[in-house]
């Protein structure tokens, strides 16, 4: 596992970024010895002649323990390629951010995710559309993805945050500063209810051309995008273009045909690029997501662990005693009595009485809408 420092590096290296870095990975096998690397070595492991040169006069001058030590002291955590805390699906696209700064928290249910995406001028219908669909997909157990941009980005954050679901915010700096500067308090709430995410290093400003390349992230982390009015001149449309070539499933609303802000929907709906949405449900029935308390059940069942598999393989709906379990999977009790402690609080068994145990059946569950509670 390569130090974080060496990523957290590279990362502040102009002209280098994930696939320059992914060659520098397959030369050296660790980050570590690219960081020391002579120039000659460098260059035959991929790096331009630009590059080469930026990496060679900054490296000397960075810290590398004092910029961990300030990220640290920011509340912020680094995830890298290494971390087992990096969002999966973001580590499959081709390009995954060499560090992924977060402030706040990425927990496992947040895989269950929309991206919802706009303009930042929306009429009152895109705004109705937008907090509507929002709300009824965090009902439905939905992390809602969007850029914490003015209008529907904003938009899909509030109603997730008012619906006391979870929110993911990408953004186009660094996360000590708070761009647009009136969603400070709700840039709070996100962090409270979600997180703040970036690849950009603290200190980045928000320069235009850091937008495009996080649209990237925004549709990496999700199952789909969701575009609810913007058009050809938005970033919105950036990130259902990025949706596309990373296989995600790209949905629209449809709108006036009088007005511009639809003009993108209503083009990618037409020509077949993105699936027409009226409702939460198009997007849930489509993803095979209407019983999402389902899969996020059978999740938690999956063992983690050979201990927690040959115990599990013995269990079944029918309880079965501590020291049957013991004597069926040849472990010491010690170790069954921990271990069945662990996977009673993960909610993958559960205790019957009497030192009996059981598998934890599964949940139902069923599509809702705001109008539901």
């Amino acid at each position: 596992m390569t130090d974080p420092r060496y990523f957290i590096g590279f990362n502040l290296i102009p002209q280098i970024g994930p696939i320059k870095l992914r060659r520098l990975l397959d030369y050296f096998g660790d980050l570590a010895v690219a960081w020391t690397a002579g120039a000659h070595e460098l260059a035959q492991a991929g790096l331009d002649k630009r590059a080469l040169e930026n990496f060679l006069t900054t490296r000397h001058t960075l810290d590398l323990d004092a910029e961990l030590e300030k990220i640290q002291r920011a509340g912020i955590r680094a995830l890298t390629w290494d971390d087992s805390e990096y969002p999966r699906r973001l580590k499959e696209i081709s390009n995954p951010p060499i560090v992924l700064y977060v402030k706040g928290e990425i927990i496992s249910e947040d895989e269950w995710a929309i991206a919802i995406v706009g303009t930042r001028r929306p009429t009152a219908y895109g705004r109705e559309v937008t907090r509507q669909i929002a709300t009824d997909l965090v009902n439905n157990h939905i992390t809602i993805i969007s850029g914490l941009a003015r209008g529907i980005d904003s938009e899909a954050h509030r109603a997730a945050l008012d619906a006391r679901g979870r929110t993911l915010a990408v953004i186009g700096c660094g996360l000590d500063i708070i761009y647009p500067p009136e969603n400070k308090k709700l840039t709070e709430q996100i962090i409270a209810q979600g997180a703040l995410i970036s690849e950009y290093p603290l200190g980045t400003a928000p320069e235009a051309s850091n937008f495009p390349p996080r649209n990237r992230i925004i549709s990496g982390l999700a199952l789909g995008v969701l575009l609810t009015e913007g058009d050809f001149d938005t970033g919105a449309r950036i990130t259902i273009e990025y949706a596309l070539e990373q296989d995600r499933e790209t949905f629209a609303i449809p709108g006036s045909i009088f007005r511009k802000e639809s003009n993108a929907g209503n083009k990618f709906i037409q020509e077949g690029e993105a699936k027409l949405v009226t409702s939460a449900r198009d997007i849930l029935e489509e993803l095979n997501l209407t019983q999402i308390e389902q899969h996020q059940e059978v999740r938690t069942t999956i063992p983690e662990n050979e201990t927690e598999f040959a115990l599990l393989k013995h269990l079944s709906f029918e309880p079965m005693h501590v020291d049957e379990l013991r004597r069926e999977s040849g472990l010491p009790i010690a170790v069954v009595s921990s271990t069945l402690a662990l996977m009673e609080l993960k909610g993958i068994i559960k205790q019957t009485g009497a030192m009996n145990y059981v598998r934890a059946r599964e949940m139902q569950a069923e599509y809702k809408t705001a109008n539901d509670k």
